[in-house]
């Protein structure tokens, strides 16, 4: 059952903090999960979280300080000592001992560097830090277990029972040649039944997927994701076993994508998170509320411009919201399909097939909301019959524009290596307001004859 948090419950340890009850607080937090741990500091202010942190084992706070937000992470770290924050990575893998320290100062990453007691693990970690961060060398598991291809099956058990020791989890234990070239896996139900004196070359499976160190963090996610992966091996560009990607690491990396994608197609141009402050906030938000302004001013003067075709015909100004409203859901329908089909890449590039057969949907859409609004033109104005024929055409044809901006725009930002989640956005809806006004006007300009 999931753990939640209860007024009572902090108002408890708030008062154990107080009186330095030490021993009740062990008692209390130590049968929780450390995430758990994690969401309790967060809800207590910035120095009874410490408290609590520094009265804890550095085994237990090694993965609570993985949990914390951002901000009270950031605190504790400067709170602490060099040797302090080296001896929670020494408890940590290697990837997210690395994501810790690229979060220190440069003077203060090289002093914790210098105090961790494991000199492998430590250049394990310096290694990592050379990687990019949305890359699989930047994500990825130095702890592995690996055989080579030349030891017999009770060699290999013996040497993977000393490498385990070191590792939380055992996805997959992989086959190099001496010089660490990635050949192959093995099966750990062949290792079992298969006789000691085995050589491992003639057990092992060579058929393998693995990334390269560059590979960007989305497309491994999507490999693991089409192939049903639990971890993944990394390699160099000369081809060795460098390290693993495992599903947990995946899935943060799906999380932040998401997070992002969400953000763009609400306009917000940076990484913000509810708990920013007001100047983060709003720099995020801004810059395309400043842009949508801009269109829509160009939109008001294509109003202006037909202002005497709209007082010979007034119900054309009626219907000019409706109109923007349709426009721009039909336009993020539509680029949101696309931006989700490149995104899991059912889509790879622009297709007629698909483009065809969302123009039909468009039409068949259109064609429905049009007469719907001609049905009601013509209760509500039966005077007005030919504007209203006019206006449903009208619409009709700027559906079928939105639709159309909505489907290219994402394939064309693809294409250019630019995240086509901007296209589900802001920039759909303002830009299709501008045209949409344009097309309606010089549509019902030409039935009508103005």
């Amino acid at each position: 059952m999931e753990f939640k948090i209860s007024k009572d419950l902090i108002k408890e340890l708030e008062q154990l903090i107080e009186s330095k009850n030490n021993s009740q607080l062990e008692v209390l937090l130590n049968d929780l999960h450390h995430a758990d741990i994690a969401e309790i500091l967060d809800e207590l202010d910035f120095d009874e979280a410490t408290y609590i942190f520094r009265l804890l084992d550095s085994e237990k706070t090694a993965e609570i300080i993985l949990e914390l937000e951002d901000d009270l992470r950031e605190n504790i770290l400067n709170r602490l000592s060099p040797k302090e924050i080296a001896e929670e990575l020494d408890e940590l893998e290697t990837n997210d001992a690395a994501d810790i320290i690229a979060e220190l100062s440069k003077s203060k990453k090289e002093e914790v560097i210098s105090e961790l007691q494991d000199v492998e693990h430590a250049k394990d970690i310096v290694d990592l830090l050379r990687y990019k961060e949305d890359t699989a060398g930047g994500i990825m598991h130095k702890e592995l277990v690996k055989v080579y291809e030349n030891w017999n099956v009770l060699t290999c058990i013996k040497e993977m029972r000393i490498q385990a020791e070191n590792i939380s989890r055992v996805h997959s234990i992989y086959v190099v040649d001496e010089h660490d070239k990635l050949l192959g896996r093995l099966s750990l139900k062949d290792l079992l039944t298969t006789s000691a004196k085995t050589p491992i070359s003639e057990v092992y499976i060579r058929k393998l997927n693995s990334v390269m160190v560059d590979t960007e963090d989305i497309e491994v996610a999507r490999i693991m994701q089409k192939y049903d992966l639990e971890a993944i091996p990394v390699t160099n560009e000369l081809g060795r076993l460098v390290g693993r990607i495992t599903i947990d690491d995946i899935l943060d990396v799906i999380k932040d994508e998401a997070d992002k994608d969400y953000q763009l197609a609400a306009g917000i141009t940076q990484d913000v998170e509810a708990n920013d402050s007001v100047r983060e906030l709003t720099k995020a938000r801004l810059p395309w509320l400043l842009i949508g302004m801009c269109i829509e001013i160009v939109a008001s003067y294509i109003l202006k411009s037909n202002e005497m075709t709209m007082r010979t015909y007034f119900t054309l100004m009626i219907f000019v919201p409706l109109l923007s409203a349709t426009a721009g859901n039909v336009g993020v329908q539509a680029s949101a399909i696309v931006v989700q089909g490149l995104a899991n890449g059912t889509l790879k590039q622009f297709s007629r097939n698909y483009f065809s057969k969302e123009l039909t949907v468009a039409l068949i859409s259109g064609t429905i909301i049009s007469l719907l609004l001609l049905a009601y033109h013509s209760i509500m104005y039966p005077e007005y019959l030919i504007v209203g024929v006019a206006i449903a055409i009208s619409i009709i044809v700027v559906i079928l524009f939105a639709a159309t901006l909505g489907i290219l725009v994402p394939f064309f930002l693809h294409k250019n290596k630019i995240d086509p989640a901007i296209a589900t956005g802001p920039f759909v809806t303002t830009t299709n307001d501008v045209f949409g006004i344009i097309i309606y006007f010089t549509v019902a300009k030409l039935i009508l004859g103005f």
